[in-house]
């Protein structure tokens, strides 16, 4: 970060600019400031922003409001272009089986402001979106949004409505920053859903004037990829077919259009691969991940990552008061990143000061519950001395919310053991059947036993105010991906810094520190860490009746990954990848 908080970038004004372009390539990515006409750009599906009307469906979308907070914080002209999808799916029990109702929302609701409209072309003609934005600081929201524009994952992921809506985001959010009389200093691409932004920039080059070989570069230079999977084959294609109705229509170059086609192999697309091609910048979201990350370009080699970890705003996530010591005591600066510092500054965090914020989040959690009736309708409330394991994240296979449930007879040991209890809740997916048949399997198992009837508790429609309240309200959080297959993961930095103490395998962000710094779960195959599991959970229980123990766990945890889940910290490292 540069001393005066300005970040460079040489925008192209003409074609006579070209050589100054050049010129700059050797020095550094970008070679003038951003500013408010020329700001950052932070493209994304899926914005998680409920305290803005936006309901996103996991990780993704939290992540991107989390930036975008940041980004406000740090004064830094900033602006996130997504979807306002105007209807949102909630989930709720019936019959013990996962149900979903659904929504319709007004963006003027939550204090977005129409713009004007613009379109783009899709099979039925002229599409038209309307575009609205909300401002904050130096940063602002623009969605594009149409009464059919369905909700966030609809249909399958190469289904032609969830084309339509990635091309839509693209051209149509593309024309809507032009509309405001904005021009991008950086795209960056959160995932490849968003890769047609880019491809608007370049077929506007391109059809300006500039040499289509300049104009790929021009666009590589300036555009940033953040990929949140690991495995390229798990990335959705579409055919020529759907693009020679959704995509091709669109674009002006000819130029373009061939290079396009000629990515085509054997009629079938995949969008990582040609995010690869328009992207020179490319980040994986945590180390494991960027060294792990099995990606190959059109050619066949295999593309390298930067590792710039996710990071959550700890402002927003963590209990005010407690963010407030943090601050107090020297842990964290004014933006939420690490003082140099932090570590020798833990050590006034005692045990009182843990119990006593662990009391207030508890408070907030009974509060929260209120809201979240358990699969029995049952409003649940807590005293300050129960003891609340909890597994809070996106339901799917590889993050393995069933583990816990192989053996029942031994999860109920342990929680007869201190009459503890257990917080079941995320979303499945829509479609997830495979996910859908394992919940019901775990909510049979709990109806069948009187003792874990009222002792595990499933909360279904999963969002943001429940993360909150369980991260700063429960004593220990459980995180099982399967290792080797979670990018990053972000629920898991709520509870490090709400003092949860954790148990978790080593992936994702978690691999980023130690796993001495944690209750960790291996072994050599899942029976192996279904033991290491049961013996972490009650070694929890130990932890937490044991002041010296319990202060030494969390004080070292938030010692190790602190740098680590600061979203400051990740916004910085993004900033000096992009300039320096």
């Amino acid at each position: 970060m540069e001393s005066d908080g300005q970040y460079f970038y040489h925008p192209l004004e003409n074609i006579e600019d070209i050589d100054v372009f050049y010129d700059a390539l050797d020095r550094k990515h970008l070679t003038r400031s951003i500013s408010p006409e020329r700001p950052y750009t932070y493209w994304t599906i899926e914005l998680y922003d409920q305290k803005n009307g936006i309901r996103g469906g996991g990780g993704l979308g939290v992540l991107a409001a989390d930036t975008r907070r940041i980004a406000e914080k740090m004064n830094i002209p900033f602006v996130l272009i997504t979807p306002f999808y105007p209807s949102e799916p909630h989930q709720y029990l019936k019959n013990g089986e996962v149900c979903e109702t659904h929504e319709s929302v007004n963006y003027k609701k939550f204090g977005f402001k129409y713009v004007d409209r613009v379109n783009f072309k899709s099979p039925d003609g002229v599409c038209y979106l309307d575009v609205i934005e909300k401002v904050f600081g130096n940063t602002r929201i623009i969605s594009i949004t149409e009464p059919n524009f369905g909700e966030l994952y609809s249909g399958t992921s190469n289904s032609d409505h969830r084309l339509y809506q990635e091309v839509a985001l693209g051209f149509g959010g593309y024309a809507a920053l032009k509309l405001i009389g904005l021009k991008p200093a950086i795209i960056h691409l959160n995932e490849v859903a968003t890769f047609f932004a880019a491809l608007a920039r370049l077929d506007e080059l391109a059809s300006n004037g500039m040499d289509f070989y300049e104009a790929v570069v021009y666009t590589r230079k300036h555009t940033l990829y953040t990929n949140h999977t690991l495995v390229q084959a798990a990335e959705a294609e579409f055919s020529k077919e759907q693009f020679d109705r959704y995509v091709f229509p669109n674009l002006k170059s000819l130029a373009l259009k061939k290079w396009l086609t000629d990515k085509f192999v054997d009629s079938k697309i995949k969008l990582s691969s040609v995010t690869i091609e328009i992207a020179e910048l490319r980040s994986g979201v945590s180390k494991l991940h960027a060294r792990v990350a099995n990606y190959r370009d059109i050619a066949g080699n295999k593309v390298k990552f930067k590792a710039i970890t996710n990071g959550i705003d700890l402002e927003n996530w963590l209990l005010s008061d407690l963010y407030n010591f943090y601050q107090e005591i020297g842990l964290i600066d004014q933006y939420g990143a690490p003082t140099l510092n932090y570590g020798d500054n833990i050590g006034y965090l005692t045990i009182d000061e843990i119990r006593n914020f662990k009391n207030l989040g508890r408070d907030i959690l009974n509060r929260v519950l209120k809201k979240h009736p358990d699969q029995y309708g049952n409003i649940l409330n807590f005293d300050q001395d129960d003891f609340i394991f909890d597994f809070k994240r996106r339901f799917t296979d590889y993050k393995r919310p069933d583990l816990p449930f192989r053996e029942p007879a031994r999860l109920k040991n342990i929680l007869e053991s201190r009459d503890a209890h257990y917080i079941l809740t995320g979303r499945v997916h829509t479609g997830d059947n495979g996910m859908m048949e394992k919940l019901g399997r775990i909510l049979t198992i709990i109806d069948e036993d009187e003792f874990l009837k009222t002792h595990v508790h499933y909360l279904p429609d999963y969002d943001e105010e429940l993360a909150f309240g369980l991260s700063s309200g429960s004593n220990t959080a459980i995180n099982l991906p399967i290792v080797g297959l979670e990018a990053c993961g972000t629920s898991w930095m709520k509870d490090v810094g709400n003092l949860n103490l954790l148990i978790s395998t080593h992936d994702g962000g978690v691999a980023d520190a130690s796993l001495n710094n944690y209750l960790n779960v291996s072994g050599v195959d899942e029976r192996e860490e279904l033991n290491m599991l049961y013996q972490r959970m009650e070694e929890a229980l130990s932890v937490w009746d044991n002041d010296f123990e319990l202060e030494f766990w969390l004080q070292q945890q938030l010692r190790a990954y602190l740098p680590i889940i600061s979203g400051a910290r990740m916004l910085d490292d993004y900033l000096d990848y992009l300039f320096h």
